[in-house]
């Protein structure tokens, strides 16, 4: 069979058309960029339940009584400072729940989940703290500017310069979360987050429980064992 000049265009044109079909049947891959992924099974609690939300206003008396008698039970208490460092509160209440299968808290009892909801609900607003505490070796209270300044300066390690100077004794800043009792109001969630400036600093939170007429931290359950960090 001898090959003319049509007869080889028509072979080109099949082989192209061959080409084409074949590139189509080929099956495709997702560009990584579109590809769908399964939805996260743990809730962004900052999204769907934020907390310290401005517009707070007094913190309730009890919590001022909650917090007085930790912070004078004798030592060892995780929540005392060191003999030579002030003890410094934050006036403006933050707290934070880790997020640990949705929520580092752990409710088993209808108690425990009492204080659980009673302590979401007290800290989804900021609240301002007052001198109202009682506390024997004394404390001093930051404004939200000095909280700032403080925590700038604790940042960039300075205790020398004109703005720094007034915090040359504080190594932490103590914020406070307001209490979420029980039903009884004779247990409490409290939260404490330390701060060293930036990245700096601890926190947790825990229970407490009234025993007579003061309170006193209570012996750790499930209800809280994953409630505390560092970084």
């Amino acid at each position: 069979m001898r090959l003319t000049p049509r007869l080889g265009l028509r072979l080109v044109l099949v082989l192209i058309a061959v080409v084409i079909v074949c590139l189509r049947l080929v099956p495709r891959h997702q560009s990584p960029a579109r590809l769908v992924r399964p939805a996260s099974s743990v809730p962004d609690l900052s999204a769907t339940n934020p907390l310290n939300q401005p517009g707070g206003g007094p913190v309730p008396a009890e919590a001022y009584e909650v917090y007085s008698a930790i912070y004078q039970a004798p030592n060892p208490n995780p929540n005392q400072p060191p003999a030579d460092e002030p003890l410094v509160f934050a006036a403006q209440s933050r707290t934070d729940i880790p997020q640990v299968g949705g929520s580092c808290l752990k409710p088993t009892t209808s108690a425990e989940n009492e204080m659980t909801e009673d302590f979401v609900a007290a800290n989804q607003q900021s609240h301002l703290w007052d001198q109202k505490f009682t506390i024997p070796q004394g404390y001093k209270l930051l404004s939200p500017a000095d909280t700032g300044q403080a925590q700038a300066c604790l940042q960039a390690h300075d205790s020398t310069s004109g703005r720094c100077a007034a915090f040359k004794q504080v190594h932490h800043v103590r914020f406070l979360g307001v209490p979420g009792f029980d039903r009884a109001h004779t247990h409490a969630l409290v939260s404490v987050i330390k701060s060293c400036g930036g990245f700096c600093g601890s926190g947790g939170i825990f229970e407490v429980e009234k025993a007579g007429n003061t309170w006193r931290r209570s012996e750790p359950t499930t209800l809280t064992s994953d409630c505390s960090w560092t970084y």
